[in-house]
């Protein structure tokens, strides 16, 4: 099937439909189905089960446990530099860089505005007029538990009603205002840099996207922008702790406020992220 093709038909699924019954699927505890699609999945993606906290895949409750699944306690460890702004994910960077006149770049011929991609809030977009972001893509075979890149208190949510389209790197390149147009929750951070965003995009087959603080956001979808309001304090979390999760894999976008940090010298589009491991410095 030709590239076009692959994206066309991404237009004529019934994208929620198809996520829901993912879901459910993931979620199921028979033990025949979810261990044949557990070590199918470790076969085809090639996980390393070695760094696993449960390396046997039978262990698991269900598919969405499995993908899920905490790593060992050492084998992720947070940089201790305190100028250090770390990576939220296992991934891969999309792209990265400034927020020009407030519209961020999602590949050659696409930008999409900060204020629509966080759910059209013009006051929660102003901070990172020509600001930075980063955006990171989880594949498959990563680890898809999201942290925190630096110490954050928590002073909104929003869960933004969309698509579920793929968030491939092929997709990002066909497909006009991706990210700024698939479902996704949106946390507002306060943090000694300012503001900082960090976006949790849904996509094709995802079946869930979770917070530490509030448990499931979606699904179910809605028809309408909902935000969560937090007093100062209430929910604080330290740089590399969980703030969320994926099941069944998408990708988070960062934003910070400009002239406030300075990319690690080896991040680029498609370069490899360890979480935990530096992709900035405070200025």
């Amino acid at each position: 099937m030709s590239d076009t093709l692959k994206v066309l038909s991404q237009y004529l699924i019934p994208q929620h439909g198809i996520s829901l019954l993912m879901g459910k699927i993931a979620d199921s505890e028979n033990i025949k189905i979810k261990n044949a699609f557990i070590k199918w999945f470790i076969k085809k993606y090639g996980i390393d089960m070695s760094i696993a906290e449960r390396e046997n895949p039978e262990d698991y409750k269900t598919f969405n446990d499995f993908f899920t699944r905490s790593l060992k306690a050492d084998v992720r460890p947070i940089d201790s530099d305190e100028n250090s702004i770390v990576h939220p994910a296992d991934g891969a960077i999309s792209q990265l860089g400034k927020i020009d006149n407030g519209y961020i770049f999602q590949a050659k011929g696409h930008t999409y505005s900060a204020k629509t991609l966080l759910g059209g809030d013009a006051e929660l977009a102003a901070p990172f007029q020509d600001g930075e972001f980063a955006t990171v893509y989880l594949a498959p075979k990563d680890y898809h538990r999201l942290h925190m890149p630096i110490d954050g208190q928590l002073t909104k949510m929003l869960h933004v009603p969309g698509k579920l389209f793929s968030v491939n790197p092929l997709t990002a390149r066909k497909v006009p205002n991706l990210f700024a147009r698939n479902e996704r929750a949106v946390a507002m951070f306060d943090t000694e840099l300012g503001p900082m965003a960090m976006v949790l995009v849904g996509a094709t087959i995802v079946g869930s996207i979770e917070t530490v603080w509030h448990g499931t956001v979606t699904p179910p979808t809605r028809k309408e922008v909902r935000s969560w309001d937090y007093e100062p304090g209430e929910v604080s979390l330290k740089k590399g702790e969980e703030m969320g999760r994926f099941k069944l894999g998408s990708t988070i976008v960062l934003l910070f406020p400009k002239d406030t940090l300075d990319w690690h010298k080896n991040m680029k589009a498609y370069a490899p992220t360890v979480m935990g491991q530096p992709i900035a410095y405070k200025k």
